[in-house]
């Protein structure tokens, strides 16, 4: 048991959560806390079922099954089915995400749902790079990424 909770407290410290845009605080050093149905540990790498949840701060990344991974001192983490990223900002929806702690790009695919607010845009593959914030979204139904806006009000 001690290897396991040793694995898991190396993977998931290495594959701290991202933070998206304004929601990069100090909170990266936050504790990482994560629950699971089964935790399973091969290799290099750990694998949350269940649903899966890892929470540091105000960030909160679920889904059905995330994975992760440390090879040549980078880690990654991969989620499967039901996937959300959520901060105190943005949510992200999708089906699939990769998040690779080198490059700082999160990649969320299949029926993606960013919201901001009451700002909403829809696509089939969202590109996030945490350091830059450059994004891109590509086009899902229809090969079209579609989006609801809705301006600041000036007061008066």
């Amino acid at each position: 048991m001690s290897r396991l909770l040793k694995a898991a407290a190396l993977a998931l410290t290495l594959a701290a959560l991202p933070a998206v845009g304004d929601a990069q605080t100090a909170d990266n050093r936050a504790p990482i806390m994560w629950s699971a149905v089964t935790v399973e540990y091969v290799g290099d790498t750990l694998t949350l079922r269940g649903p899966a949840e890892l929470v540091q701060g105000d960030n909160r990344f679920r889904a059905d099954e995330i994975s992760g991974f440390s090879q040549s001192g980078d880690s990654r983490l991969e989620a499967t089915g039901n996937v959300y990223f959520v901060t105190p900002e943005q949510t992200i929806r999708g089906d699939r995400a990769t998040y690779d702690t080198a490059s700082g790009v999160i990649v969320v695919t299949g029926d993606v749902i960013l919201t901001q607010g009451e700002n909403v845009m829809t696509g089939g593959r969202l590109t996030y790079n945490i350091r830059t914030e450059a994004a891109r979204i590509e086009g899902g139904s229809a090969d079209r990424v579609q989006g609801v806006f809705y301006p600041e009000s000036s007061g008066t």
